[in-house]
């Protein structure tokens, strides 16, 4: 059988391909918990500064669950249903949106259920002209379980959320753009070309800096403005020994181009 994840490692970007073409890149068990072990590398790999995360083949960054596999956990009880299939799933969306290093979903074709829920996580995505979205989980008589329900109403907004996640119905890349939950739509050839731009024009920067925003954006959106500012400011005092601060503020002085080494 052929490895669920993909890790093509090129300079300082990671791409990571979910590899289940035949079953339109389903999120089976060992399917996340191979991407769960792809990132604890990456974390702990300095020179790997962006991840990409796609899906392969031409019709699918993933289609969500795997049905057949999660239904056999329902069967047995919603005890083992939670631990091995939601916790899982929730675990998965949590670290990705909370990984130090930004992480881009090219999404490259169809992202129901659990895709979806991925891109919703991710802190930047870009799609294909020929990308569909959904949120189906309704058809099967149940909610989103990898943080669905809570995700896309913070991106979108509540009603635009409630309709999707309450009809289940498909929709464009172009509608994804207009709630937030993509930053771009491209034409097909040009996906992954575009994810790796916008991946170089965040490499040019600190990355501990980069480091920081994410933490502090992703920590602030559950907070009250107040105890984000305060995680701001954490944020920021962090920076202030490190060599990258000093350096971009004489690089600014200087009217040169500044030279990061993340520390």
């Amino acid at each position: 059988m052929s490895e669920p994840i993909l890790l093509d490692v090129r300079g300082e970007i990671a791409l990571i391909t979910l590899n289940r073409p035949e079953r339109l890149n389903a999120l089976s068990y060992e399917l996340i918990d191979r991407l769960m072990a792809a990132l604890d590398a990456i974390e702990v790999d300095a020179n790997v500064r962006v991840v990409i995360l796609t899906g392969a083949g031409e019709r699918a960054f993933s289609a969500g669950a795997d049905i057949h596999e999660f239904s056999e956990s329902v069967s047995r009880g919603a005890s083992v249903a939670v631990r091995d299939f939601v916790r899982r799933g929730q675990a998965m969306t949590a670290r990705l949106e909370a990984f130090r290093k930004p992480v881009i979903a090219a999404v490259n074709g169809l992202a129901f259920g659990g895709g979806c829920e991925i891109t919703e996580a991710v802190h930047l995505a870009v799609a294909s002209e020929f990308a569909t979205f959904a949120k189906p989980e309704i058809n099967l008589g149940m909610p989103p379980t990898f943080g669905g329900t809570q995700r896309l109403p913070r991106l979108a907004g509540r009603k635009r959320a409630l309709e999707h996640l309450l009809t289940g119905d498909p929709f464009s890349p172009q509608q994804a753009l207009e709630i937030g939950l993509v930053n771009a739509v491209v034409p097909h050839d040009e996906l992954l070309p575009a994810a790796r731009r916008l991946a170089a024009r965040i490499i040019r920067h600190s990355p501990l800096a980069v480091s920081g925003v994410i933490t502090a954006v992703t920590r602030g959106l559950n907070m009250a403005i107040a105890e984000g500012l305060l995680v701001e400011s954490e944020q920021f005092a962090a920076l202030v020994p490190s060599h990258d601060l000093s350096e971009g503020l004489a690089a600014w002085k200087e009217r040169r181009a500044p030279s990061y080494r993340g520390a």
